[in-house]
């Protein structure tokens, strides 16, 4: 029996790998969940599952859900230091990071110092601190796994410990990155002015959360991915290309030396990579309908336009240039696009608010956590001082 903290419960990684948990009664048992502000979610999820700890982002949330589950033997904690308890807990063998965006970062470092099976859904923690997270994660032997479902691709695709290790002496000529291109990749880049939150948000392919989506719509989550994919595997940039793919059917690829190309194809659902990090070695039931490959007309690829998609030109840049340059990367997009839900600023404004950023903004090295931090916290300050210069 394997025991787990699921960082992030209440999203759509958390709520799938509830549901694969509760297909394995047998195999798994639910130790902590948290989440941000979704008390009434969180009372579901308790009720339904009994964890020892549930942590709320703050006080006042964490106060809601203890009267409402009072009856309940599960101890309620609340803020940062409630999120790196349950992530390092003696009693936890497996964390899922599944926290969005930046504040995920500590309470997935706190697994990985406690040696824990860490499932990675929280690219943001390598973007932002790829090199300090990877040598802790070697420091403390700690066994990290991408559920990201391009980067559990290639993790399939590769020879067994790739993570890490990096692909040299292993024959691999690149690792394709492939992409749906979001619900815009057949607008007029002139109607891009006037798209909305809610058409950002419709994906075609995937049901996301609101600020994954809008990466998305934008590829800023392929430029993310690509730095995530470089932390984890050990390469360059120029070791990874990235491909359109509107099917979302392979989900990622690995071409050799011998022309052997390796690809992981399946039902767009993230239930399959979950279940793949949760169980590895095994391969466990997971809910998801097989890929019916008859039903499968054709697959498509296109290279990605840097007119339409200019977030992945920012991503490389920002990998090339190293030091704090991801930190500001993320933290700048993290702003444009609270500000773009918030109808503060156009969709169009993204991009050109993340580049603003990067342009007004000392690269500096990133090498401990208080640097990387204070670039985080430096970059959002400017960003937001730019939104209010533009309103």
């Amino acid at each position: 029996m394997k025991r787990l903290t699921i960082l992030g419960a209440t999203g759509s990684i958390g709520q799938s790998t509830l549901d694969i948990v509760a297909l394995h009664p047998d195999r798994y048992q639910i130790y902590a969940l948290t989440a941000n502000a979704s008390d009434r979610e969180m009372e579901r999820l308790c009720r339904r599952f009994t964890p020892a700890f549930a942590v709320m982002s703050d006080d006042d949330s964490a106060h809601k859900l203890q009267q409402a589950i009072a009856d309940l033997p599960t101890e309620v904690l609340s803020g940062k230091a409630g999120l790196t308890t349950v992530a390092a807990a003696a009693e936890v063998d497996i964390v899922v990071a599944a926290i969005v965006g930046s504040v995920g970062l500590m309470p997935t470092l706190a697994a990985v110092r406690a040696g824990k099976r860490v499932l990675l859904a929280n690219k943001e923690s390598l973007v932002m601190a790829g090199a300090l997270f990877m040598d802790e994660v070697r420091r403390h032997n700690a066994e990290l796994l991408p559920v990201d479902s391009e980067h559990n691709a290639i993790f399939q695709c590769l020879p067994a410990g790739s993570v890490g290790s990096g692909i040299a002496g292993k024959g691999v000529r690149k690792i394709v990155l492939t992409g749906s291109g979001g619900p815009f990749r057949d607008l007029d880049l002139m109607a891009f002015d006037d798209v909305t939150p809610e058409q950002a948000c419709a994906h075609p392919n995937w049901d996301m959360g609101p600020k994954i989506s809008v990466d998305s719509a934008t590829m800023m989550n392929k430029g993310l991915e690509l730095i995530e994919a470089c932390w984890l595997f050990d390469v360059d940039h120029h070791d990874v290309e990235i491909l359109l793919h509107r099917q979302s059917i392979i989900h990622s690829m690995v071409s050799y030396n011998d022309g052997s190309v390796i690809a992981q194809l399946g039902n767009p659902d993230m239930r399959t990579p979950i279940a793949n990090a949760l169980a590895w070695p095994e391969r466990i039931e997971s809910g998801v309908e097989p890929l019916n490959l008859l039903q499968v007309s054709q697959l498509d690829f296109t290279l990605a336009d840097d007119a339409r998609y200019p977030c992945l030109a920012l991503a490389r840049q920002a990998w090339q240039q190293g030091g704090n340059s991801m930190a500001v990367l993320n933290a700048a997009n993290e702003v444009a696009v609270a500000c773009f839900l918030d109808r503060k600023i156009p969709f169009t404004e993204i991009p050109a608010l993340i580049n603003e950023v990067m342009e007004r903004t000392t690269n500096e090295p990133a090498g401990d956590l208080a640097a990387i931090l204070e670039a985080d916290a430096g970059a959002r300050r400017l960003a937001s001082e730019l939104v209010r210069a533009r309103v």
